[in-house]
């Protein structure tokens, strides 16, 4: 369906006669009346809205639209419709703007500004026939009426948007801050302030989930409206960050689930105020090329987590083995490797390994000649599992 092009007054060839100009506009609070008490009957959600001296100010801005149009009827261009300078149209925008404040839709006020047309048509053609305008401009009248009305309602639409748009942007900018100060471990009362001046309910955890760029909607539409989008991850350029409200359980499970395979990494659920240690999880893991689930991959978090002392580590508890040639050690160092995991059952070691059990048994006899009684110190086997791991 092809959308329709607001009508327009620019241009317009009506000149209203002095006369009937004059009488319109000495009639223009009862016609204001007319048309707020026809819309407050036909639109019930304004009923209450335009009681007392909200009432008051509506009638007064309808009267100065009515005025603003016979003005631009009558050949008077000082008022200019076709901007947001002109009275009338400014009034139109503000109206849109405290509509989107207000929480409603603008479906009421477009439905108002209909009836407002049709109820203003039929007062001020009345008033124009008494004048003695012809029919010929009588009808140029009508088109113009319509044209000024659209014009308002275009005006009204541009100022709910700009106005939803304006408190979004605001509002982003307030959770991006909360966020900030989640990460940054700013002091409790201060990210309970930042919380409530963002208008964000505090939830009893918050998992921090990292994803590309192109996949934040996605995850978006399976996560709760309150999920803090932090559009770049600190540290993750290409990443943006989501704070997720009580990602757990159920809901964990099939939110991972669903975002399988589409480059997401989790971190753990936390208390609120702690969600940095979620986050500097779900960064490891995703530096390690690991996910979407961190908690998947505990062990590997825990022996990756300083490198360096795991380098030092093995080199230390594997000194018996540096003298030897390389490919003798390394077989050593896989036998070694698999025979603390499969705690010495032989069997296991040799299916492991995909050698003969007897050359498990000559193996391991090297082994225990280089390290001596420590293969049956529990210190040793710690360290030597914690660095062959």
């Amino acid at each position: 369906m092809a959308r329709r092009v607001p009508r327009r007054t620019a241009g317009h060839e009506v000149r209203l006669p002095t006369d009937a100009v004059a009488l319109m506009r000495a009639e223009l609070p009862a016609v204001a009346d007319h048309v707020v008490t026809t819309i407050t009957r036909e639109v019930p959600s304004y009923a209450d809205t335009f009681s007392g001296r909200m009432g008051e100010n509506i009638r007064n801005a309808v009267q100065l639209a009515l005025g603003g149009f016979l003005s631009l009827a009558s050949g008077r261009r000082g008022i200019d419709p076709r901007t947001p300078t002109g009275p009338a149209v400014e009034g139109a925008y503000q109206l849109g703007r405290g509509e989107a404040r207000s929480g409603r839709t603008t479906d009421a006020l477009l439905s108002a500004y209909r009836i407002g047309a049709r109820e203003s048509w039929r007062q001020l053609s009345s008033l124009a026939v008494e004048g003695g305008m012809d029919a010929e401009t009588v009808g140029r009248f009508a088109g113009l009426v319509f044209a000024y009305i659209d014009e308002l309602s275009a005006a009204s639409v541009a100022g709910h948007t700009d106005e939803l748009a304006t408190t979004g942007r605001v509002r982003q900018r307030l959770l991006e801050r909360l966020a900030s100060q989640l990460l940054t471990g700013a002091p409790a009362e201060r990210v309970h302030e930042a919380a409530a001046k963002a208008d964000w309910v505090a939830p009893s955890t918050l998992t921090a989930v990292l994803v590309t760029q192109a996949q934040v909607r996605p995850a978006l539409g399976r996560l709760p409206g309150s999920t803090i989008v932090v559009p770049e991850a600190p540290g993750r350029e290409d990443d943006a960050l989501l704070l997720v409200p009580d990602l757990t359980g159920a809901t964990r499970t099939r939110f991972l689930a669903a975002v399988d395979g589409r480059d997401v990494t989790a971190g753990p659920a936390r208390d609120w105020l702690d969600v940095r240690a979620s986050y500097d999880r779900a960064l490891r893991a995703r530096t390690a090329g690991l996910g979407p689930d961190a908690d998947a991959f505990l062990p590997q978090l825990v022996l990756d987590a300083d490198p360096a002392a795991r380098a030092d580590l093995r080199a230390q508890v594997l000194a018996p083995l540096a003298d030897l040639r390389p490919a003798t050690a390394e077989k050593l160092t896989e036998t070694l490797r698999a025979w603390l995991l499969h705690h010495g059952r032989r069997e296991e070691v040799a299916e492991a390994l995909f050698v003969h059990p007897q050359t498990v048994r000559y193996r391991m006899g090297q082994l225990r000649e280089l390290f001596g009684d420590s293969l049956d110190d529990p210190d040793t086997v710690l360290a030597l599992t914690v660095a062959l791991a």
